[in-house]
């Protein structure tokens, strides 16, 4: 993957829209709400990793994705879902093509899917002049998935709830060594789990720091796969305080300048596919308005 996030914040039918990766920098569930939903702590740093995705606009009313997932019917797909969820609320009449550059795993906890989702409505929004409010998109995209949120919020935070209520943070700069064990992880599976712990103590948003915390879904994504059990053990033999991210696959090592992170990676060898990003102080759509 090439991080090559636009710096520009001028976006139209011709552009190529970025959709970036995430990490959780800790991921605590603190509870269960009667719905089943999980409530959770964590923190979002957006990463210089990204899908990209290109948009024409279509006469006709439909929503049709020119790449299809493989493995997903396009229907189900959070693309389509989300442009269809923003003409349904706008009584927009206006159609789209969507073509998606793939680059981020399924299955790996970097958020990808959700963060395509949240470009689509960004995007759309301005494409197609349906004038909705970033807190209104918020809204519109939590039932897609709830890290779709955070993709339009825009802001790294510090997130609680069903992971739609931030607090912003400033991160320092980091740069982090991205491992990919040969596994998808789906998230139902972790979160559905009834080994799961869930009654970490909450903490207060102002009381973190860079470094506390740890993924209360680790242990089950190791137990259930054990590819994340061993590529985490190899990875923290290199760097020890290495954790995964979101419900799996993709675990990462926060290291202070990228000569360091190379030089683990170069230690880790070719056990694993992996990556090299930067933490980005926003999200690359955040000047949209």
């Amino acid at each position: 993957m090439t991080p090559t996030c636009p710096p520009s914040a001028i976006y139209d039918w011709d552009s190529e829209w970025p959709a970036p990766a995430k990490l959780n920098l800790f991921l605590h569930v603190v509870g269960r709400r009667p719905d089943g939903y999980h409530l959770l702590q964590t923190v979002f740093r957006f990463i210089d990793l990204h899908d990209r995705l290109r948009f024409s606009p279509r006469t006709d009313g439909a929503i049709v994705l020119a790449t299809p997932t493989p493995g997903v019917a396009p229907a189900d797909d959070l693309c389509v879902r989300a442009a269809l969820r923003l003409q349904q609320a706008t009584g927009c009449r206006q159609g789209v093509t969507i073509d998606l550059n793939k680059q981020l795993p399924m299955g790996g906890g970097l958020g990808g899917g959700s963060s395509d989702a949240a470009t689509v409505l960004l995007a759309l929004n301005q494409l197609w002049q349906t004038g909705l409010t970033r807190a209104e998109l918020e809204t519109l995209g939590l039932p897609l998935g709830a890290d779709v949120p955070i993709f339009i919020h825009g802001r790294n935070a510090f997130a609680e709830g069903i992971g739609e209520q931030f607090t912003d943070l400033e991160l320092p700069p980091a740069t982090y060594l991205i491992v990919r064990p040969p596994a998808s992880v789906p998230t139902a599976a972790i979160f559905g789990a009834p080994e799961l712990r869930r009654d970490t103590p909450p903490m207060a948003a102002d009381t973190w720091q860079p470094g506390c915390g740890h993924n209360d879904l680790e242990a089950v994504a190791c137990a259930r796969f054990p590819a994340v059990a061993t590529a985490l053990a190899q990875l923290r033999r290199i760097a020890p305080s290495a954790l995964m991210t979101g419900s799996g696959a993709c675990l990462f090592a926060t290291f202070a300048s990228r000569a360091a992170a190379e030089q683990a990676q170069a230690a880790l060898g070719a056990t694993a596919e992996s990556w090299i990003a930067s933490g980005l102080d926003k999200h690359p759509l955040a000047p949209l308005g």
